[in-house]
């Protein structure tokens, strides 16, 4: 705006016709309308920051906001009274139900875990840590459902951080279901660590993988020592576990459940020897849930024969190719008790 037009606005405003009248009433309004803004705006301040994002220039790179997802997922709210009320019927109503109907478990072996369960009346067992073999999603549940009610009640789930906690619903999900905690399968780092050992200090059993994944091809993979250090580290035993069947009801690949039998054998609880560090302690907790395999497909007795004469064999299988590996998981399978409904067909090998 020129200097000649600001100088005609001005002499209108003065003028004494009663437009300049006008335009004072108009600004009085308008200072008016602006003061009631801010008062209307005033209490709306204390929701700026921290609970709303600053303002930044353009020019400043903001750093991105830590994840509150994967290991950094907080479970805490999972073990409190209403949560666990809230669990507590779900495993013991429908999550019970559906393991009944799809897998049909039959649990054997429970009489080695005699000693653990000795307490005095009222008194809790103590914590111990649950190590079974890994083929399906499902096998949690069926876990779950096969361990003693004494530890059932206090039971966390060691949950891969990169599969079940990638999303804030399946993260709530598992935390509420089945009261998992976020571990790094790749590399257990010291905060890993240090929320598992508090959940064992806390008097709660543990569940966990050491394979660290389900299997790609029905065979065994061989275990990583997070379980083992765990275990030297807290002072609570290894209970090795061989769940057998789960793979065929839904094995990793698989598009749909094919219900059927499964079987759950406990073995004896094992804990570290003097001197003995966690690579070998590790290496017996894997030889134990062979020998497990071995007893599924058998009997205690031969199992025992086998393990003694160094003839168990190695629940990651043979050490051969694709095909062969395949047709002896086959005539495992035909052993088993758990596979009599469900009998895959045969890969035969492709001669060319």
């Amino acid at each position: 705006m020129s200097a000649r037009t600001t100088r005609q606005y001005i002499r209108r405003a003065q003028r004494p016709d009663g437009s300049g009248r006008s335009i004072q009433v108009a600004q009085r309004a308008a200072g008016t309308v602006e003061d009631a803004l801010r008062g209307v705006a005033r209490p709306l301040a204390k929701y700026g920051f921290p609970y709303r994002k600053p303002s930044a220039p353009k020019s400043v790179v903001v750093p991105r906001a830590p994840s509150e997802l994967g290991d950094a997922y907080e479970t805490e709210w999972a073990r409190r009274p209403v949560a666990r009320a809230v669990r507590g019927a779900i495993i013991e109503g429908p999550m019970r139900l559906a393991v009944r109907v799809v897998a049909s478990p039959t649990v054997s072996g429970l009489d080695r875990l005699t000693d653990l369960l000795r307490t005095d009346k009222g008194v809790a067992p103590a914590p111990v840590i649950f190590a079974p073999n890994h083929h399906s999603h499902i096998d949690t549940g069926v876990m779950i459902r096969s361990i003693p009610a004494p530890w059932r009640t206090e039971l966390v789930v060691a949950a891969a951080a990169d599969y079940f906690f990638d999303a804030k619903w399946k993260a709530s999900l598992s935390a509420l279901a089945l009261n998992a905690i976020p571990i790094d399968r790749d590399a257990t780092s010291r905060a890993t660590f240090d929320r598992l050992r508090d959940v064992i200090a806390d008097g709660s059993s543990l569940i966990i993988y050491p394979e660290g994944g389900r299997s790609p091809d029905g065979w065994g993979q061989d275990f990583k020592g997070g379980a083992a250090y765990l275990s030297m580290r807290t002072g609570a035993p290894i209970v090795p576990v061989h769940l057998d069947g789960t793979g065929e009801i839904f094995g990793k690949g698989s598009k749909k459940l094919s219900p059927g039998r499964t079987t759950v054998l406990f073995g004896t609880p094992l804990t570290a020897g003097d001197g003995e560090n966690t690579r070998r302690f590790n290496e017996r907790i894997e030889a134990a849930v062979g020998r497990l395999g071995d007893e599924t497909v058998t009997d205690w007795w031969t199992a025992s024969l086998n393990a003694g004469a160094g003839r168990s064999p190695k629940l990651s299988g043979p050490d051969a190719n694709g095909w062969r590996r395949q047709w002896s998981l086959g005539e495992k399978r035909r052993l088993s008790t758990a596979g009599i409904r469900r009998r895959r067909a045969r890969r035969w090998p492709d001669l060319g």
